[in-house]
């Protein structure tokens, strides 16, 4: 069964930066177009980033355009989002997903992990 594990996680300051993990198993990495959504009590789950199985095409969120890089490795069966100059609005459950090539299977989500910006 496939499988999405999300790490890297935590606490920043204003200004700072984090990276998030999301890794695969039980599934061909390399077919998953994968991306992240956020979550915060104030607001609904967000898009925040996308990038296709065969890695040539990204997506972002406008709130987070410039700020956020989603790249894959997919020797690793990992998708990274690296978030620079972050802002307390940034503040969030992010959560990853997996979406199989050709929409041969559900979309998988990972278990979220809490990104917590102060000011």
């Amino acid at each position: 069964q496939v499988r999405l594990v999300e790490s890297g996680g935590g606490l920043a300051q204003a200004g700072g930066s984090l990276r998030l993990s999301c890794e695969l198993s039980g599934g061909t990495f390399s077919t998953y177009t994968m991306g992240w959504f956020r979550q915060s009590p104030v607001r609904d789950r967000d898009f925040v980033a996308e990038i296709s199985w065969k890695g040539g095409r990204t997506d972002y969120a406008a709130s987070v355009k410039g700020r956020f890089t989603i790249s894959r490795d997919n020797a690793k069966n990992t998708a990274y989002l690296q978030m620079n100059s972050l802002k307390p609005e940034d503040t969030a459950v992010y959560y990853c997903y997996g979406d199989p090539e050709g929409a041969a299977g559900p979309r998988r989500w990972g278990q979220g992990t809490q990104v917590t910006v102060s000011s």
